[in-house]
């Protein structure tokens, strides 16, 4: 059962990397700044795999656990305590990862914009453009 309280506190310490990799970006993300994204994502990722992992660790370790073996009230108390501080975790961080996105949307929302006015502007000078020199020669005789 104690190998069950590690696991769950490796758990939660990634969850907190997680959410702390997020807070710090989406500062960023806020004022325009996606320098970073690449990263930002790899290591995202990194985390997820460890995560993936635990997660694997903790089924294995519940299959093997003895079901005669009962939790003492306290450990029971200190998993339940854990679970709780995971579902915290990933409460704000799915909450983080909507302000992401609403961040990447409204970065490409504007480039999507400048781009289009690039195009209007284009098509503006276009029409302002002079005529090719003996076209217009032709014209004048």
């Amino acid at each position: 059962m104690t190998r069950i309280v590690q696991l769950l506190q490796q758990k939660n310490h990634y969850l907190e990397k997680f959410f702390s990799l997020n807070e710090s970006e989406l500062l960023g993300f806020k004022q325009g700044r996606f320098d970073s994204l690449e990263y930002f994502y790899q290591t995202r990722e990194k985390i997820l795999e460890q995560l993936r992992y635990i997660d694997g660790q903790l089924a294995k370790t519940q299959e093997d656990l003895p079901i005669e073996e009962r939790p003492h009230r306290d450990i029971r108390e200190e998993v339940m305590n854990h679970l709780a501080m995971k579902d915290q975790y990933v409460r704000e961080i799915l909450n983080q990862d909507l302000q992401i996105l609403a961040c990447i949307e409204e970065a490409k929302s504007a480039i999507i914009r400048e781009l289009q006015e690039v195009r209007r502007s284009k098509r503006a000078v276009s029409g302002y453009k002079s005529k090719p020199m003996n076209h217009r020669l032709n014209e004048e005789a």
